[in-house]
């Protein structure tokens, strides 16, 4: 049995603007992967299911069968466990991605914390973005 954390956060500069992901995937305590990236132009909330199936697929790569998955955005969190209705269309297709992705899974989990619960996450985004806005 292999479980593994995975902190995801994803952020715009403008909404829509210039947007990233953050994912960091622990397991056994340890962190075993960090993944800061631009994703081009997109909203926070698309950059936050974006960076919610990178950090699904991180964990897939590495053989996890549990997944235990924290992320700062409220709305996201809810939508993933079936508590808030996904209206936008477009966040209708990530949504749907993200629990065919969690099926792969013998059990998850997703939790809402506070953004400073989830700095590392946050850290990754904010340099992605800046690396991108100087380059």
């Amino acid at each position: 049995m292999s479980r593994f954390t995975v902190n995801v956060d994803g952020g715009a500069r403008g909404n829509p603007g210039p947007a990233a992901i953050g994912v960091v995937l622990r397991g056994g305590g340890e962190v075993l992967e960090e993944v800061g990236e631009t994703i081009g132009e997109a909203t926070n909330n698309v950059a936050e299911y974006r960076a919610l199936l990178r950090g699904i697929e991180l964990a897939a790569e590495h053989g996890a069968s549990e997944l235990d998955l924290v992320g700062d955005s409220e709305l996201v969190v809810r939508q993933v466990e079936g508590r808030y209705k996904v209206k936008n269309a477009g966040m209708k297709e990530l949504h749907e991605e993200v629990k065919r992705a969690l099926r792969e899974f013998d059990s998850w989990s997703i939790r809402h914390v506070r953004r400073a619960e989830n700095a590392d996450a946050d850290r990754l985004v904010n340099q992605a973005l800046d690396g991108a806005l100087d380059g």
